[in-house]
């Protein structure tokens, strides 16, 4: 991988982690689009990093919410900001366990399997038609729907299934608002990403002796930027927009995709 390519998938995923059009499939498609081996063999790793570099402008769109979330913690009380936290770790726990028990087999499916993204980037654009037809009764987010809305996420660690997009989506057709729906949606990430980056450190995968190591650096960089600009404007079109029009992008995408995989 260059750093041109770096810079590119960087800023993919920068503008496609805020909407429900599937980061890692937009990053798959990238990747064959500048030649089928731009992303490294430890694609996974590489999509992780990229997160992470979405995640921390996440953290910081949503300052506010997290100074709270943080303040009302060290309060040692069951507040509010206490049972949000705990649903934000039960909505953890279904993709920590795909990632322990069955991170080689996530790994298989990355790396130039454009006709697969295109599958799931079809699913995804289903997800979305139906929340856009869910009656949004404006419920909160209770125990239940965090544990719910996990499952979605583990679910979403497939390439070409929007993390956003399912959890919102599944969010909407539980009967949650947007508002709270993508505001959950975008901060049940956060910890998932940050603890498998430390899971990497620990084990030696993100280390300066790794050749890939400043490639990645770059990417982090293009992503983070590209996710601030994005985040800023992006989450706000997600909250207000109709579902159905990202879900016809994805449509089209992954008819495309399945096409280019078939024919090249």
């Amino acid at each position: 991988m260059t750093f041109f390519e770096a810079v590119i998938l960087g800023i993919v995923q920068g503008l496609t982690e805020f909407l429900p059009v599937s980061s890692s499939g937009h990053l798959e498609i990238a990747s064959a689009l500048l030649g089928g081996d731009s992303v490294p063999e430890e694609s996974l790793l590489f999509t992780v990093v990229v997160h992470f570099a979405t995640a921390l402008s996440t953290l910081v769109v949503f300052r506010k919410d997290v100074y709270e979330i943080t303040r009302g913690l060290f309060q040692f009380k069951n507040n509010e900001e206490t049972q949000f936290s705990a649903k934000i770790i039960l909505s953890m726990i279904p993709a920590v366990f795909i990632g322990l028990f069955f991170e080689e087999e996530l790994e298989q499916l990355f790396g130039g399997k454009v006709v697969f993204v295109g599958f799931m980037l079809l699913v995804t654009a289903l997800l979305l038609f139906l929340a856009d037809h869910a009656k949004n009764t404006g419920k909160p987010v209770s125990y239940i729907h965090a544990l719910i809305i996990g499952f979605a996420q583990a679910v979403a660690m497939l390439p070409g299934i929007s993390r956003s997009g399912a959890t919102i989506s599944t969010s909407v057709m539980l009967g949650i608002d947007k508002n709270r729906a993508a505001r959950f949606s975008f901060l049940m990430v956060v910890p998932l990403i940050l603890g498998k980056i430390g899971k990497d450190i620990i084990d030696g995968a993100l280390s300066y002796q790794n050749e890939k190591f400043g490639t990645m650096v770059v990417a982090f960089l293009a992503a983070f930027i590209a996710g601030m600009v994005a985040c800023t404007w992006m989450i706000q079109l997600v909250r207000r927009s109709k579902l159905s029009y990202f879900s016809v992008y994805c449509t089209i995408v992954g008819l495309l995709a399945i096409l280019s995989g078939w024919v090249f």
